[in-house]
């Protein structure tokens, strides 16, 4: 635990750190090795009192559904904001994997409801997240604990999504070192009962550091490893010049935007930290990677055509996609 100093006369606050990783349990295999199997760990002991656990949001529960047989052989999760971007990505993962027919229709498992979709084939599950930290904390509370209580193991969850670039041409991808918050610290505020909690938002590196092996092999865009800057909202939260408000000048915004260049900020999303932190707490192996639809340096408003947009939203899922490939034999 740390204690943070206010400023100005404020009350001293108090900030937790938490930083957990996954349980796991060793197996002996047949050449008397002990291997693990790493499990999502639960950082609520509550939960273990409870006769059912309703996800709500999922339209999902553990009195209705069998969460083993539905989902137990998941080893991949990747989730984004928009609902088609994410059934379009579970069709190309199973046409990938070879898994799925062309023109094949996958149900959403989350069909019960509106707030997210989710669709499965073989190892891998697609979950949409919506925009925001807000709405992507949510959809994650439910999945951990869907993939806790089906008693999945060794899982690796991924977002892939869109974002605006610093210094980068559109159409490069990044993917993120650490999540850092608007002042460019590598952390999540949450306030907790009326108490700041201070959460890690790292990454995981070797993870990073596979998934670019992944972008040289495929050789079709260009890839970096960098920092991404999670914000608030989409507009003055990240130096827009064309929102509804704005009460600073262009030569402000450009001074905010290359002091974050100079940090190691390669792009600006909205949902990064609050995925990296709630990773981190239930031992998951966890990664972001967003392509950039343009260079914020150069402006605010995104005009490339429609055509090009799609093809760049395409990327991180082609990366993905060989990632899961690689990791599966399949290349």
């Amino acid at each position: 635990m740390a204690v943070a100093v206010g400023v100005g006369g404020m009350e001293e606050r108090e900030y937790k750190t938490y930083m957990a990783p996954g349980s796991s349990n060793e197996k002996n295999t047949d050449d008397g090795q002990a291997s693990k199997e790493n499990f999502i760990h639960l950082c609520n002991p509550h939960l273990e009192k409870m006769k059912e656990d309703i996800l709500y949001h999922f339209a999902l529960g553990t009195g209705t559904h069998d969460f083993p047989t539905l989902f137990g052989d998941v080893k991949f999760v990747c989730v984004g904001g928009s609902p088609s971007r994410m059934k379009a990505f579970i069709a190309y993962i199973a046409e990938e994997l070879g898994l799925g027919s062309p023109g094949c229709d996958y149900p959403n498992i989350c069909a019960g409801t509106d707030r997210y979709a989710m669709y499965k084939v073989g190892p891998v599950l697609s979950v949409s997240h919506g925009m925001g930290i807000p709405s992507i904390s949510i959809m994650l509370h439910e999945l951990i604990k869907l993939l806790y209580h089906a008693k999945c193991s060794d899982i690796t969850i991924i977002r892939i999504g869109t974002s605006g670039g610093i210094g980068l041409e559109p159409g490069s991808v990044v993917i993120t070192r650490q999540s850092v918050d608007a002042t460019f610290k590598p952390q999540l505020e949450q306030v907790v009962l009326g108490k700041t909690v201070i959460r890690s938002t790292n990454l995981d590196e070797q993870l990073a550091k596979e998934l670019m092996q992944c972008s040289k092999e495929i050789g079709q865009f260009n890839t970096v490893i960098g920092n991404t800057m999670c914000t608030l909202d989409f507009y003055e939260g990240q130096g827009r010049l064309d929102g509804a408000i704005c009460l600073y000048d262009e030569e402000e915004k450009l001074q905010y935007l290359k002091n974050a260049y100079e940090s190691g900020v390669r792009n600006i999303e909205m949902e990064s930290s609050v995925f990296a932190a709630m990773c981190n707490l239930s031992g998951v192996k966890a990664a972001v990677v967003c392509v950039t639809l343009l260079n914020r340096l150069e402006g605010d408003q995104i005009s490339s055509p429609h055509d090009v947009l799609v093809e760049y939203q395409q990327r991180p899922q082609k990366l993905v996609g060989y990632f899961i490939k690689k990791s599966l034999g399949k290349v």
